[in-house]
């Protein structure tokens, strides 16, 4: 049976990191944790010091990094053929590991579902990017890569802020990456809790957009087809505002290298 390493990037998420590992820990083996922990200031080491010990294929690591330079910290110390991403604020659905495991051996990546819990009041649909007929904004709290494709693609790219996720995926594409989506491979994954949180969130996200426009420049097309609710939501529009500002920061608020 085809082993699965689940690659986790941590920062302060004492409220949250629990309710991950008890999702995870019944799921069907063979697998393991990798948790990298972006140095946490908060419980989170003692939370984690605690299931490493307990669990031997839990394996807890402190490395500063970015999100993306965290991943490919855990894939480098990961021991299966294939990899599977998701955050430390997301709960692992029933059986989302053998679900997974159903696609091993036959495809290169694997996007599952993400459902919102939580805020529902700040719970926003991805505005999707397709590329060669596939979603690339299936976003990385749920996603499988075989390590192979993975390590010939160089990773995620650390120098994006937000959407290294969505490069990777163009990226895997472009090489002809055999895709599916799993449909009963779920994780939840919880909205902001804050309008604070959430403007921030749209903010990134808005110049995470840049990255991608200035690395790929014309070579794909990333415009959005906004239906009447998006346009004229008040949520939708602010979300809108401030990924906007947040595209134009990085358009125009920083030099050139």
């Amino acid at each position: 049976m085809e082993g699965i390493s689940i690659v986790v990037t941590v920062l302060n998420e004492e409220k949250n990191i629990r309710d991950l590992m008890v999702s995870l820990i019944p799921q069907e083996q063979p697998f393991e944790v990798i948790v990298v922990d972006s140095m946490s200031f908060d419980k989170t080491q003692d939370i984690m010091n605690e299931y490493s010990a307990k669990y031997d294929f839990i394996k807890y690591y402190r490395e500063r990094t970015t999100r993306g330079a965290g991943r490919n910290y855990g894939v480098s110390k990961s021991k299966y053929n294939y990899v599977a991403f998701i955050d430390g604020d997301a709960i692992a659905g029933e059986n989302w590991i053998r679900n997974l495991r159903a696609y091993t051996g036959y495809y290169d990546v694997v996007a599952g579902i993400t459902r919102n819990t939580g805020n529902m009041n700040y719970s926003m649909e991805r505005f999707k990017l397709f590329y060669k007929g596939f979603d690339v904004t299936m976003p990385s709290s749920n996603l499988m890569y075989s390590r192979d494709l993975f390590n010939k693609i160089g990773g995620f790219d650390s120098h994006f802020v937000t959407a290294e996720d969505i490069d990777l995926n163009i990226r895997a594409i472009s090489q002809g990456a055999r895709h599916a989506v799993c449909k009963n491979c779920i994780v939840y994954t919880k909205t902001r809790e804050t309008f604070r949180d959430f403007r921030k969130q749209a903010y990134w996200n808005g110049y995470g957009r840049w990255q991608l426009k200035e690395k790929y420049s014309n070579k794909i097309d990333f415009k959005h087809h906004l239906t009447a609710k998006e346009l004229f939501s008040p949520v939708y529009m602010v979300r809108n505002f401030y990924g906007l500002r947040g595209y134009m920061h990085g358009r125009f608020g920083r030099k050139k290298g």
